[in-house]
């Protein structure tokens, strides 16, 4: 078995030289026989390596300045951590890629943890992405926006902001100071006099020519300045521009000035602490406590501060907050753009390289420290300080809710506290646009990555069968749970095969929105697929009238009952019923909404966008091309004579 080539990498390491597998993958060998097989053959040069088990997962990536000597180390089979020798153990073959240099291999470290998520690296576990703030590059009038995801369309972007509200207000304090646009180019293209914006004195009104080219582009320049760091150049151009108005008697134009001057003032005082002698930096910080780590990081921009974010990663409890921030930061930047300077609540491994991988990555020089005094260690003490803060919050909720779940086992006579609890809800109207929901909760609270939504596909269900559609519900999420992860080892206690600080794949409990007859049929659909034995199932019938409080459960051999008003546990499993069932009303009503805006020609074959575009700019309306003769639609551009037939046929049942 050879190493798979990885696309990725080639992408990101041009200069690669070299990779391959560990010898010895066909053999039942695993641990240090694996690794001392391949030591000999590895060179003193820099680069990455993967650990590997039986089943090929990737447990650890690593990268090292000396293939030969890091791997080496692992060989000896002496002197390590628990964690490490667990890893070593398990470990069946390992791939290596060599690199020109260890900032390359740093890099490439950091890219592929993130992509395979290995079980002994640390890991960062959310990962959502950040708002920018987006000024379009590609119209002669650039406008402003608020922007998430890919950078793909040419132009400027700026942050990262910790939140879309702090995005949200600084655009506006930005149109008040620089009265640039934030409508859609097909809005600007369209408009025949101002809109309202220019009114209040937000946008100059660049559609209209209520404002020259010439001095548009000025104020964009002015604004790309300010969101770059330069905001005292700007200030000061406009406070000398204000001036100058003033000086010549031109206080309407003076005044104009003033309230740009006070809309920037505004920007820099209303996010919380602004320090000032810091134009752009991130401000990293860890504390540790209960095995948890906690990551704070803060966001300073042209002197600002652009909000913070808290970071959970999953790690090792023995790795100490050197090691799991110097991770943490490799994987953070790897999507991200890098501040001229990033501050450390504590000095990390490797900290020149990663300074110096970061100024790779950013074309510029980018400084990593962890400073002793001053203002820069205020910041990182007051990051520390929240990192502390929201760790408490944390460990104290995951507490809460462990009790939760122990009542939860005991008053539903389970073995042990559940670890995966899934909930599950329908809905529709009169059976149209029917949608299954699935909901998680665990130790953590609610899991929103792993929700799931099913768009009830059966043509056999009555509209309204509620029963039928829990059955294709369950039969989908169970059969595609089997196929991906086998089928599970037993009930809460038998699951050896998962890891114990990992979120497991399969529930421990199913809760169904639903009574004695909906519990049938998800018991029925389990049996059939030969799991009904390793997940408990529980309905939830609501109580008379729908009060709630009044709700009565239903479990295999066990007679209905219901809990007292007061229990914690009837407020828990209340809370997630709740949750099923907000979540199944807003995919529902997603759904709903797509359809009611659906076009007629979305759904005849071989109608694409530009062909669907062409037909609805030359006849008005899909109405229209519905009545329309096949002459008729040839006649427009990129519509053949075959094409107009299939439209036509479409539309008069082939006739």
């Amino acid at each position: 078995m050879s190493a798979s080539k990885l696309s990725p990498e080639a992408d990101l390491l041009p200069g690669a030289a070299v990779e391959w597998d560990s010898a010895g993958k066909e053999s039942a060998a695993v641990g240090a026989e694996v690794i001392q097989a391949v030591v000999k053959r590895l060179p003193n040069a820099p680069g990455v390596y993967r650990m590997m088990n039986t089943a090929g997962d990737v447990l650890y990536v690593g990268k090292a300045r000396s293939l030969k000597k890091r791997v080496a180390n692992y060989a000896q089979g002496r002197g390590h951590s628990n964690r490490i020798a667990r890893m070593i153990r398990g470990t069946a073959s390992m791939e290596f890629v060599v690199t020109r240099t260890e900032t390359e291999a740093l890099l490439l470290e950091a890219n592929l943890i993130k992509r395979l998520r290995p079980r002994f690296n640390v890991l960062l576990r959310d990962d959502k992405s950040f708002p920018y703030i987006f000024m379009t590059g590609d119209h002669p009038a650039p406008g402003i926006f608020k922007h998430r995801g890919a950078r793909s369309r040419k132009g400027d972007y700026f942050g990262p902001f910790a939140s879309a509200g702090a995005v949200g207000r600084t655009i506006n304090s930005l149109q008040r100071a620089f009265l640039i646009r934030t409508c859609t180019d097909s809005v600007f293209e369209s408009r025949t006099r101002p809109c309202l914006l220019y009114q209040i004195k937000r946008c100059s009104g660049p559609c209209t020519g209520e404002i020259s080219a010439e001095d548009y582009a000025e104020l964009v320049t002015e604004a790309k300045d300010f969101l770059s760091g330069r905001s005292s150049k700007v200030k000061a151009e406009i406070a000398q521009a204000m001036q100058q108005a003033s000086e010549a008697l031109d206080f309407e134009r003076a005044a104009v000035y003033r309230d740009r001057l006070s809309a920037l003032s505004h920007v820099q005082a209303h996010q919380g602490i602004n320090p000032q002698g810091i134009e752009e930096a991130d401000v990293f910080a860890i504390h540790q406590e209960g095995g948890q780590s906690c990551i704070q990081v803060f966001f300073f921009r042209t002197g600002q501060n652009w909000g913070n974010r808290a970071y959970f990663p999953k790690a090792d409890p023995a790795l100490g907050p050197g090691e799991v921030l110097g991770s943490f930061l490799a994987q953070f930047y790897d999507d991200k753009p890098c501040p001229r300077a990033v501050l450390l609540s504590h000095e990390v491994e490797d900290q020149a390289l990663l300074a110096e991988a970061l100024t790779a990555r950013a074309g510029r020089k980018v400084t990593v420290s962890a400073p002793q005094r001053g203002e820069k260690k205020d910041l990182a003490d007051h990051a520390l300080q929240n990192a502390r803060e929201a760790l408490g919050r944390r460990l104290a909720e995951t507490s809460s809710q462990a009790r939760l779940l122990e009542a939860f086992a005991e008053t539903f006579g389970l073995e042990a506290a559940p670890r995966r609890i899934e909930v599950y809800d329908n809905s529709h109207i009169m059976g149209t646009n029917a949608v299954g929901a699935m909901i998680v909760a665990g130790l953590e609270g609610f899991a929103k990555n792993h929700y799931r939504k099913f768009n009830i596909r059966s043509t056999e269900i009555s509209p309204g069968d509620d029963f039928g559609m829990m059955r294709e519900v369950m039969e989908r999420r169970f059969s595609r749970l089997i196929k991906e992860k086998g089928l599970p080892d037993g009930g809460l206690e038998g699951r050896e095969g998962e890891e114990s600080d990992a979120f497991p794949a399969w529930p421990d409990v199913i809760l169904i929105d639903g009574g004695q007859g909906q519990l049938a049929a998800v018991r029925q659909i389990l049996d059939d697929l030969g799991i009904a034995e390793a997940v408990t199932a529980i309905g939830i019938a609501k109580g008379p009238d729908r009060d709630a409080g009044r709700e009565r459960f239903f479990m295999a051999g066990r007679q209905s009952f219901s809990l007292p008003v007061r229990d914690p546990v009837l407020y828990f499993v209340q809370r997630l019923r709740d949750e099923a069932h907000r979540f199944a009303i807003g995919s529902h009503r997603a759904r709903r909404k797509k359809e009611m805006v659906r076009n007629p020609l979305d759904e005849v074959p071989g109608i694409g966008p530009g062909r669907k575009r062409a037909l609805l700019h030359y006849f008005g309306t899909a109405k229209a091309v519905s009545r329309a003769g096949v002459e008729d639609l040839m006649e427009v551009s990129g519509i053949s004579e075959s094409t107009a037939r299939q439209i036509y046929d479409h539309f008069h049942e082939g006739g």
